[in-house]
Order: structure tokens, then C-alpha cells, then sequence
């Protein structure tokens, strides 16, 4: 192709470099875009739950679609035999859990978990951190959530029958499984930062934020252009050199 006193005649090698480089180049700024808007869309959603009256567990029981993001208020005593350790839970670079402890209601129906918060490793993974909580009655308050995300899901969420029971992924139905009484949701409450009995909880904190995959999503476009400019120019030549 020419174009004027330049000749565009891309080389072989060059050309499927680009060809396998820049789709992925392209497709890793779109994919940080998309993480983006999900973490923006989840504190969107946290801030209009927070501004709505909270919810009494113990009255009723909506769908979690139409509760996401919503105080709660629940009534029952923490059962402290079965807690559940949700596994690869990162905070400042240093591993740990978050505890689900399930809350028997006062009406002896069931149960719903109640997030209390992380804490940190063993450095010894076949020691599990002790996490007593108290089992007199008590009114939990907090933020209703579908529970800790996790990565990749392989094989069964809990390969230890132990309590505190290490799960790697949340499964309500296994967890339901595995308890003397049913689970009355399939989310669970964020206990409050200022209740007592919970570990450390920062439930806005993200480890990257939006903006840091904006960010991440510039400089992916910023590589893939660059990439198309030195296609370009080594495939551009000026007709007689």
C-alpha cells in the first residue's frame, strides 16, 4: 500500500506479533473498565442500603435481590460451636480469615450467618485462630451481604471437619448442610464496626479501587496504542531508501 512517497508493507513477523498482542492489550483495558464499574456499582449500593431504615430479620425474610446493601437488625445468641472460616482473605498483604458465625434466632427456627469481621493467619496453617464470641442473647446489627468473595472455586468448599470448619469459597448450600438447623437466607449480615464481639471490619475498604482500575485500564489502551505505532513504523518505508 502507498501512500504518497511511503510504501506500507507490513513483514511477516511483525504482523503476528501485533495480531496476537493487541486484541489482548485491548481486551485487558475493557476487562479493568468492567472491574471498575462493578466496584463502583457495589459502593453505590452500599451507600443507598445505608441510607434505608434497617430491616427486622426476625419479622420477615425478603429475597436478597431486593435487600442487597440494607441494614438489619436480627435478635438471637451466636453459636459458637459451628463458626466457618472463609479462607484467602487478604488484608495489607497478610493472609486470614473472615468469620461466619451463625446466629440462632430467638424463635428457634434457624439460623443466618453473621460476618464478624476478619483476623489474621497462623503462620502454622494447621492451627486455626481462636474465635470466641458470647452466647447470651443479644440484637446484632449490621449490613446484609451475600458473604466474602473468593477466586477461583475448585473441588469442595471444606476438606476439614473441624470447627471452626476452614471453607475456601462460599456455598450456602453446603453450609446449610453441614449445620443442626436450617439457614434462613441465602446472605448473611456484616456485623457493625461499632458492635461488639466482631474482629476487624472495613467493609468499604477495597483493595483496589475504582479508580485504580481505571487507571490500570489506561495504561492497558496506552500499551496496546503504543504497540499499533510501532507496527507502523517498521513497516513504513519511504519509497527509494
Amino acid at each position: 500500500m502507498r501512500i504518497g512517497a511511503y510504501q506500507f508493507r507490513p513483514r511477516l513477523i511483525p504482523t503476528l506479533v501485533t495480531l496476537l498482542l493487541l486484541p489482548a492489550l485491548i481486551g485487558l483495558g475493557f476487562w479493568q473498565l468492567d472491574r471498575a464499574q462493578q466496584k463502583q456499582a457495589i459502593l453505590d449500593s452500599r451507600a443507598a442500603g445505608d441510607r434505608l431504615p434497617p430491616i427486622d430479620l426476625n419479622a420477615k425474610w425478603p429475597p436478597y435481590d431486593r435487600v442487597k446493601h440494607r441494614r438489619a437488625t436480627v435478635r438471637g445468641h451466636y453459636d459458637t460451636a459451628h463458626q466457618f472460616l472463609v479462607d484467602n482473605q487478604t488484608r495489607n498483604g497478610r493472609p486470614g480469615y473472615q468469620v461466619l458465625t451463625p446466629l440462632a434466632l430467638d424463635d428457634g427456627r434457624g439460623a443466618i450467618l453473621v460476618d464478624r469481621g476478619w483476623v489474621p493467619a497462623p503462620l502454622d496453617r494447621d492451627r486455626l485462630p481462636a474465635v470466641p464470641a458470647p452466647e447470651t442473647p443479644r440484637t446484632v446489627h449490621g449490613l446484609i451481604d451475600d458473604g466474602p468473595s473468593v477466586g477461583i472455586r475448585l473441588g469442595q468448599p471444606a476438606t476439614d471437619r473441624r470447627w471452626p470448619r476452614r471453607i475456601a469459597y462460599m456455598d450456602y448450600d453446603y453450609l446449610a448442610g453441614v449445620l443442626p438447623y436450617p439457614l434462613r437466607a441465602d446472605y448473611l449480615v456484616e456485623l457493625s464496626p461499632d458492635e461488639p464481639a466482631g474482629y476487624v471490619r472495613e467493609w468499604t475498604v477495597m483493595e483496589f479501587g475504582p479508580k485504580r482500575h481505571l487507571g490500570y485500564a489506561v495504561q492497558w489502551f496506552g500499551l496496546a496504542t503504543a504497540l499499533l505505532l510501532i507496527f507502523l513504523f517498521v513497516n513504513i518505508k519511504r519509497v527509494g531508501s
